[in-house]
């Protein structure tokens, strides 16, 4: 693990999506935090040691979700599957397929694996999963605060966690998408898919992979924008913790499902669809939900 020292910095965005606003003032304690996303190895010794079933291996319960077609309550995850061809970016579902059987062991479905994997981040990992691991290895996950503070690597306002260009000198510095998404990958960066945790240089904490190759579990639960800027600089907050659990609600959602807050973006942001390869970015995950590029990594408090 990594000492992250805390401090004080300016959280969010003002520059990029609604969800990022407001810019404001908070101030986290230090903490330990892993060094890298949780690996593949990692969550095998987990399993190994506990015996744990992901939620994704386990098949739905038809009283969670009124109205479902039984035929769909089966185990399983969700996968990026490239289209052939471009397709209205409004429509995701023109690149997720639920797919029956995809888990931590075979994150795109039948056929696939993990051999030879073993540095690649665990995926297809549900946030109970997630926080189930954490407390094995006698660790907790990060809130939205500490795990943005510790992307920013020290560099309080620049764009990435290495400054303020996405490739300086023409150098990939995150395992993200290029080219038209979602269905031409030019692989510039040398990886259509997930990427070993260390392919990348560590941020200026030393923390590697805190932007793209995968999203990561916050313990927040989601709001739509950040609370506005403290009147006063003896208001700051001190280790903020989110929004309350009814905030985190989608209100076009009839099961109303909670979510949480998820950072770093992944190998599938894209300069021509999601710019979420940045510290302030945030996303809104289902908490009963897996795909094939969400992943975590655990922090100690102290």
């Amino acid at each position: 693990m990594v000492r992250i020292p805390g401090g004080t910095f300016r959280m969010g965005s003002d520059h990029h999506y609604v969800e990022e606003k407001p810019v404001h003032t908070v101030t986290v304690s230090g903490f330990w935090m892993d060094e890298t996303p949780v690996t593949n190895a990692q969550f095998r010794g987990f399993i190994e040691a506990t015996g744990h079933v992901t939620w994704a291996e386990i098949d739905p319960d038809p009283k969670d979700y009124p109205g479902a077609r039984p035929g769909m309550l089966k185990a399983g995850g969700l996968v990026f599957t490239p289209p052939s061809k471009p397709v209205d970016l409004v429509d995701w579902s023109q690149w997720w397929r639920f797919t029956f059987g995809a888990t931590w062991r075979r994150p795109y479905g039948k056929g696939s694996h993990i051999g030879g994997l073993d540095e690649h981040p665990v995926v297809q990992i549900a946030y109970r999963d997630a926080e189930a691991y954490a407390k094995w290895a006698g660790k907790e996950l990060p809130t939205e605060a500490e795990w943005e503070f510790a992307a920013r690597g020290g560099l309080d306002g620049a764009e990435f966690a290495w400054g303020d260009e996405l490739t300086p000198g023409g150098k990939h510095m995150a395992n993200t998408w290029q080219g038209a998404f979602p269905h031409e990958n030019t692989r510039a960066d040398g990886f259509a898919r997930t990427s070993p945790v260390k392919a990348y240089p560590a941020n200026g904490y030393g923390l590697y992979d805190m932007i793209g190759n995968v999203w990561e579990w916050t313990t927040d639960w989601y709001a739509a924008k950040h609370a506005p800027d403290a009147a006063k600089a003896c208001c700051v907050p001190e280790n903020p913790r989110g929004a309350t659990l009814e905030q985190s609600y989608d209100p076009r959602d009839p099961v109303r499902i909670a979510r949480k807050v998820l950072k770093g973006g992944s190998h599938l942001c894209a300069p021509s669809y999601c710019k979420r390869y940045r510290p302030a970015a945030r996303h809104a995950e289902q908490i009963d939900t897996t795909t094939s590029h969400v992943g975590f990594r655990c922090i100690v408090r102290g």
